[in-house]
């Protein structure tokens, strides 16, 4: 029963949310693109927003980055001049700051939505659903650098890392390394996971905005040409 379950969670379920990510992402785009913003209610409660908003962003941004290097990087790329445990101690101090600091932010922005009658009348559930579940999905990660504390070599790193990179290059054996994970590091990587597959129906997709604005880093200047009026003349 176990190793159907890993083989659900860990092997199947890895693309499905992948799939919805990507496509229900296209769609939204294509089919409601008025609905793709962030739904700011800068307005109300500005003082604690700014500071919210500011600490989760530092936070998820960072922790974003980190994850994806830190998974997706060949133990043989780093190896030469950094140990699998330096790189484990590494994501641990970092992101324990950096994740305090998110959850710190989350705190804030969700009693701003849940304190405030105002906010809380124009918020819709899935706004809430959201920050609750990247609030859990912060402490889950929180949880997660105690138990790193206890096997500093790196392995657990090292199984974790191998796992994400079988999934991403469609390798097989994917489900079978998350055997002998304990269950703080499953639930953290199942949700994460599932916060991926409501991304395209939350106000996340925002975040490919962000992305998109990259893209004026490398756009061509626009030629703007003075248009001359024929303008009649009169004495």
């Amino acid at each position: 029963m176990k190793a159907w379950l890993d083989t659900l969670l860990f092997g199947v379920y890895p693309y499905l949310c992948l799939a919805v990510f990507l496509l229900g992402s296209l769609l939204r785009f294509d089919r409601d693109q008025y609905t793709w913003k962030s739904d700011s209610s800068q307005l109300l409660r500005a003082g604690q927003l700014k500071w919210g908003s500011n600490l989760f962003h530092l936070g998820i941004l960072f922790l974003l980055f980190g994850h994806t290097f830190g998974m997706l990087t060949p133990h043989f790329v780093y190896e030469p001049f950094l140990s699998a445990g330096a790189k484990q101690l590494l994501a641990m101090v970092s992101g324990g700051i950096f994740g305090v600091l998110g959850i710190v932010g989350l705190t804030l922005l969700l009693h701003r939505r849940l304190a405030d009658a105002r906010i809380r009348a124009t918020s819709r559930t899935s706004d809430i659903v959201l920050l609750v579940l990247l609030w859990l999905q912060f402490a889950l990660g929180l949880a997660t650098v105690p138990l790193s504390a206890q096997h500093l070599d790196g392995s657990m790193m090292l199984v974790l890392a191998e796992w994400a990179q079988r999934i991403a290059t469609f390798r097989g054996g994917a489900a079978e390394l998350m055997a002998g994970v304990g269950p703080v590091f499953r639930a953290h990587m199942v949700l994460g996971m599932t916060i991926f597959l409501i991304f395209p129906f939350t106000r996340l997709v925002h975040v490919w905005s962000g992305f998109g604005t990259l893209a004026y880093l490398v756009r061509p200047y626009q030629v703007v040409r003075a248009r001359r009026l024929n303008l009649p003349t009169g004495r």
